[in-house]
Formats: structure tokens, sequence, C-alpha cells
């Protein structure tokens, strides 16, 4: 390897799995590795409250998120050796730890679909005017933001919070067990519903309204900023040097945006399809007005920009379909199979809302789909080809419908799609999308959010000036695919038979 070669780590935490990947800046240009995969989700539980009534929570195994870093970590020194200029994570934009003033969880980490948080925008919204806080904060009202699980805290756990103790947003708490530093950077700032849009610092009113001490919570730093060293001790069981621990764009959705290929941010629509679909496009300066509140949309922090986007439900409803089936049949079914299954079942036989409430958090995602279709008079799918392509013909359906909310508020068309993230591999949705908006879809990298946290690592250490200087970087060494329209006149009458699900 050319000595002048920079080796980076990247830690890209999903909600459904992690993914750790080496990224190499040499005089040939870039290229990324994976180094190592592994698969988690939330753990799911019922305990009995103090009344006795049982009670179900969600959470986090951070020891065991903690423990694949590690060997990730191990399996890039076995690869590219012992030496590492810089270490990057990001994560999913939700959760946090409460740590004691030693440094020690206080409790579980709980996940943002627990049930605890089901009316707490409520109380949010009885404390700050909504109208007032979208305009500070420009985030919308969502179910897992960090103001709501902070609200609970203080009002249901208050207990807890002892003098010096400190929270941290998941990322956070992941490099404060790399380098021992508190901080998190902007981007994931942003979309906690607590920062000021503007000043992307912590709201000192909204603070004060909701009970949160603001030593509770850490210093905001920029993407790119050099967090600490890793732990020596660490580093030497590993067997590597103690590189620098940097705050990329810690939000994954930051990073995947970051990602994007995009040519002029005026005209694309970027869609970081995983778990979650953010549906959106880059502005220069957020959008807090009448408009974008009644559309719901959030304005978060970019990398020299904002990202005005929606959370759409992305394949998790394909994701917890496939585990209702695992525990039904006592197997994992392929993918590959289950495509083949959605490509033989009838077009627009059944359409959803995919952001309908009873599909956040179901015990059962089969019989969610089967209630919505029988609450709103459709035929219930017979098949599991038919259940997903239900699915995946409404997600194409819902991004026209966001794209055409985005339009009317930011006033400019938009004229190409973007794909990034894992679901960018879904070459049925990737056409579906393109059908359903007549637009042509250029979808990659499928690894965005890695891409970005590398890229921003470069920037940090200034092997690259700009992030617009790494565009070049990714469109020669990430395989890239364009879909365009078809077959979109059917998709018309779908389109109008969807708006009554959408609008309702």
């Amino acid at each position: 390897m050319n000595p002048s070669t920079i080796r980076l780590f990247a830690i890209d935490f999903g909600a459904s799995g992690g993914k750790c990947f080496a990224g190499l800046f040499g005089p040939d240009g870039f290229v990324m590795e994976e180094v190592h995969r592994f698969s988690h989700e939330g753990v799911v539980f019922a305990i009995p409250d103090a009344s006795g009534r049982l009670i179900e929570r969600m959470v986090w195994d951070d020891t065991l998120l903690y423990q694949e870093i590690l060997n990730g970590l191990t399996a890039f020194r076995a690869r590219f050796g012992e030496s590492i200029d810089g270490i990057g994570l990001d994560t999913w934009g939700a959760d946090a730890g409460l740590l004691s003033p030693d440094g020690e969880l206080l409790s579980k980490v709980y996940a943002y679909r627990d049930h605890r948080l089901d009316g707490m925008i409520e109380e949010v919204k009885q404390r700050l005017d909504p109208t007032t806080l979208y305009g500070w904060t420009g985030i919308h009202f969502q179910p897992f933001n960090l103001s709501n699980q902070l609200l609970w805290l203080m009002t249901r756990r208050r207990e807890w919070v002892r003098p010096g103790c400190f929270v941290l947003p998941i990322p956070s708490l992941f490099n404060f067990y790399l380098c021992g530093v508190r901080a998190v950077d902007s981007t994931w700032a942003s979309v906690t519903q607590l920062m000021d849009a503007r000043t992307r610092q912590w709201h000192p009113e909204i603070l004060k309204a909701l009970g949160i001490p603001s030593e509770l919570l850490p210093p905001i730093v920029e993407p790119g900023t050099t967090l600490g060293l890793l732990h020596r001790p660490l580093a030497e069981r590993i067997g590597i040097s103690p590189a620098p621990v940097i705050a990329v764009a810690s939000h994954d959705t930051a990073s995947a945006f970051a990602a994007a290929p995009v040519k002029d941010p005026a005209e694309a629509l970027i869609i970081s399809s995983g778990t979650w679909s953010l549906v959106g496009r880059l502005i220069p300066s957020p959008i807090t007005n009448a408009h974008a509140l009644r559309y719901n949309f959030a304005n978060e922090g970019g990398i020299g920009n904002i990202r005005f986007l929606k959370n759409c439900m992305g394949s998790w409803l394909a994701q917890e379909l496939r585990r209702v089936w695992r525990r039904q049949d006592g197997r994992e079914t392929p993918w590959k199979e289950l495509d083949a299954l959605t490509m033989l079942a009838p077009s627009f036989a059944t359409l959803i809302n995919p952001d309908d409430p009873c599909f956040y958090n179901p015990a059962n995602m089969e019989e969610a789909i089967v209630g919505y279709c029988r609450r709103t008079g459709q035929p219930v799918p017979t098949t599991r080809g038919a259940f997903l392509r239900c699915i995946y013909e409404s997600l194409a359906l819902r991004y026209r419908f966001v794209k055409e909310q985005i339009e009317e508020v930011t006033g400019t068309p938009i004229r190409v799609i973007h794909i990034v993230g894992g679901g960018s591999h879904n070459i049925m949705l990737n056409q579906f999308t393109a059908d359903a908006c007549r637009l042509p879809v250029v979808a990659g990298p499928s690894e965005a959010t890695a891409v970005g946290n590398l890229m921003v690592q470069a920037l940090g250490l200034k092997q690259i000036r700009s992030m617009a200087d790494a565009q070049p970087l990714i469109r020669k060494s990430i395989p890239i695919r364009e879909f365009h329209p078809e077959n979109p006149n059917p998709w018309e009458a779908a389109y109008r038979r969807a708006l009554s699900h959408f609008t309702s």
C-alpha cells in the first residue's frame, strides 16, 4: 500500500443492522471496502409496572453494539494493518443514554419505537406553542424526537437525574466509549427538536419549557471536528494505533444525503432508503413557514446546507412482514425468493398509506395490513407476494405525494430522483418510483451513509477541501444505476386512488 494513503474506518449503525468499512484515500483516488457486517434489532420484553399492569418495553443492546465496533476494528487491522488515520461513527437519528457522573449508564437505552412515547407529542405541544417551536427548530412533530424522550424522562423518571448526570445521544454514547469525550455534531442535534436551527445551539427557552437542565446535554460541534484519540488501552488491546475519533455527520441521513451524486441540488429529490425512507431535497436555509409546518416537514442540519425532508415508513414494513413469516416458518426466507413472489402478484390490488400510525410498531405487521384493508374496504392480500407488492407500490406512490408537497412548498420543480442507501438495491421499487413519479431515478451508492461518513472524515483531516470535491470521487468509485419511466400510465389511476389514503 502506498505510504501516502490515508486509512479511515467508518462505523454505520442502522436500526436493523450495522456495517464497518475501510476508506482509503490515496494518489489513485478513493476506495471503500466493507470489513464487518452484523444484524441487530431492538429487544422487546414485557414487565409488570408498580400497579401490576403488564407493559411492553423496547431497548437497544448497547454492549452488543460496542462489541461489534471492536470486532470491526479487529477486522480492519487484519486486512489493512495497525495504522488508522481516523474513526467515524453514524447512527439512526433518535435515542440517547442517561449516564451517571462517573459515566455509567443508569438505565437501558430505550428504542425510539418504545410505546412510552405514544402520547408525548401532545405533552410537548401543551408546554410550547407548535408554531413557535417549529419556527425555532424547523423540526416536524414525530414520536421519536428527543424532545419527547427527555420530557418523558423529566416527568416520569425525574429521580434518576441526579447532579452531575448527563445525557448522550446514541452516536455520542459510542464516541464516549471510544475516546471519553462528550459532544454531539450539529446534524444529529438538529433532529432533536431542541436545537435552534439558526444558531445551531441548544435553544434555552425550549429546554426551560420542557424542564430539561442545560447541563444534561453535551456541547454541539460541527461535522469534521476531531473529538479525541481512541483510548490507548483499547487501541493496544486491539493492536491498532490510537486514531483520532472524528464527529462525522453522525445522523445517518445527513451522511447519506452528503453521498448522493447530485449535479444540481435545485432539481434533485433525494430518498435515503432503508428502514425509513427519508424523502427530501437540499436547500440553503430552513423553511419554517406555516405551509411547511402544515405538511410536517423537517429542516435537518446538513453540511453547509439544510435537508428539507419528511420521514416516511420505508422497508420497515417489509422487514416486519419477513420477521412475522420467520416466526411462522422457523426459517428466514431469502429476499430473492420473496421478490419472485412479489413479481407474480397482481398490480394495484390493494393500496395503503405506509405512514398510517397503525404501521409504526404493531405486534404483527401482517395483521396490521389486514386490519387496514378491512377498515378501508379493500381486498385483503392472499399471498406473501401480494402483501409485499402492496407495500412497494404504496411506497412509490407515497414518494410522489411527498415530492409534490416539496415542490409546492419550495416553489421549484424536481427533475431527477436520487435513491441512496440499502433500498437502492431494490430494483422493483426503483422502477416503481420512476413510473409513479414520471421521472428518472438514479440509484446508488447503496452504502451512501458510510460513503458520507468517510468523506466527512476526509474533510476534517483536510484530505478534501469541501463536500463538493467529494462528488467526483464518489461518481468515479461507486456503482450507480439509472431507471427511467417505462409504463407510467397505470400509475396515474393508482395515484388518484392513493390520494384518498394519504389525505384522509
